[in-house]
């Protein structure tokens, strides 16, 4: 067998797709490791959303190829959101990679890595998606407690600042019976979480020519398969948030009363440059909305600091949003260029680095105060937490687990296990987590 590497960086969907690679080169006689340094096969797994992100992955490149000037026999690639934007241009910084392929490519693997085997250099970057039934192809899942599924990918909504539609491309809804059916196996597995992934997850089903294929029915769907486990859903795009989809959370026992949802920024006029289709007051009557109907639900964001053209009055919006909204918490990140996009070419309107960062760094502490408020809210409440790990300190066994509503609790307790789930009720609060008694 021969030993396989691979480097994930992003988001969750990308963490998806290594599983999914892991999988299918098993095929092909690969075993991953969690040693770089005795792979035959290094793949690293980019995010292209912010340079820094991009940086990293050319960083890695580096040390690889230096590894291989001892070691010509080994093999390099590159796959993910980076693989597909910048192509050929791989080659160029990075001439000692084997294999590019792309986010639509993954599927071709076999074939791809035989003629790599065969010391052929492969550049697979195709705009059309390989179609196909994922459960076709074995899928390798790291995590003994959680687990992914892919539902939809791409984006439709072109906002100015993201490269998502032109890495992922456009929106494309896997058929709900292809779901259920990894789902289940997922069931049998042993998982005790399931997270339905897409960029855009309310988005579900509306590139098929069913109405009755939608997110809140898909839960519904889920919702009635056998087992003790729960459901996630994650991101959400705000006007994409339906009544019927706020209705199906509370009909559900098992989906988390948990929703994600990207504002990017607290001012209307900004989010209009951004093209995000609504304003900051419809936001406030989603987040509303919500919180009528779930007492305990937890609303996390994420936001850009320094937006091209960007005032400090508009950023003002964005500091009082996070605090007036009372999120639990927020993604943070200052504006980072990205080829391909609108708000790429604003170059006259770009903003000092400096300035970009101070607010960054504000935006940041007022994430923290807000999100302290928020978890000292949840002292004396009982929460429905799944163990995802556990560690020993001064002889104790502390458990890691995670609320439905996606908070971090931990608590001593000899009795459980992971993947258990137990009621404890919260006795402290941190900035980051929480701290509670098992109460069962």
């Amino acid at each position: 067998m021969k030993k396989l590497y691979i480097e994930t960086m992003g988001c969750q969907m990308n963490k998806s797709d290594s599983e999914r690679i892991s999988g299918i080169l098993s095929e092909s006689g690969y075993v991953e490791t969690d040693n770089e340094k005795e792979a035959d096969l290094l793949i690293v797994n980019t995010c292209s959303i912010r340079q820094l992100s991009a940086d990293k992955a050319y960083s890695k490149l580096g040390v690889w190829g230096k590894r291989k000037k001892t070691n010509p026999e080994l093999k390099i690639a590159i796959c993910g959101c980076v693989a597909q934007q910048d192509k050929e241009k791989v080659r160029q910084r990075a001439p000692y990679v084997d294999l590019v392929f792309g986010t639509h490519n993954i599927y071709e693997l076999p074939s791809l890595i035989e003629r790599m085997e065969h010391n052929e250099k492969v550049c697979a970057i195709t705009n059309k998606p390989v179609v196909c039934n994922q459960n076709d192809f074995k899928i390798i899942r790291k995590d003994s407690v959680n687990a992914w599924i892919p539902i939809i990918e791409g984006c439709n909504n072109f906002c100015t600042y993201c490269v998502v539609p032109f890495t992922r491309g456009r929106e494309r809804s896997r058929r709900p019976e292809e779901i259920i059916t990894e789902a289940k196996n997922i069931i049998k597995e042993g998982f005790k979480e399931i997270t339905l992934l897409g960029q855009n997850v309310d988005s579900y089903g509306k590139d098929f020519n069913d109405k009755n294929i939608t997110l809140a029915n898909l839960l519904r769907e889920l919702n009635k398969l056998e087992g003790d486990f729960r459901i996630r859903f994650v991101t959400s795009y705000p006007s994409d948030i339906t009544d019927d989809l706020i209705n199906a959370v509370d009909e559900c026992d098992k989906v988390c009363k948990y929703f994600h949802i990207p504002m990017q920024s607290g001012n209307s006029h900004i989010l209009e440059e951004m093209n995000r289709h609504y304003t900051k007051n419809q936001y406030y009557e989603i987040v509303k909305k919500i919180r009528s109907r779930f007492p305990d639900v937890a609303i996390t964001s994420d936001f850009i600091a320094g937006f091209p053209g960007e005032t400090e009055e508009e950023f003002q919006d964005t500091l009082n949003a996070i605090e007036e909204l009372e999120l639990d918490y927020s993604n943070t990140a200052a504006y980072s260029p990205r080829v391909f996009t609108k708000a790429g070419k604003m170059t006259d309107k770009f903003l000092p680095e400096d300035v970009k960062y101070e607010r960054l760094e504000r935006l940041n502490e007022k994430n923290k105060e807000v999100c302290l408020k928020s978890n000292e809210k949840c002292i004396g409440k009982v929460f429905k937490v799944l163990v995802e790990g556990k560690t020993e300190k001064d002889g104790k066994i502390i458990l890691n687990s995670r609320a439905g509503n996606n908070k971090i609790v931990h608590f001593e307790d000899n009795s459980k296990n992971i993947g258990d789930f137990a009621d404890v009720k919260i006795t402290k609060a941190q900035t980051w987590c929480l701290f509670g008694e098992c109460c069962n």
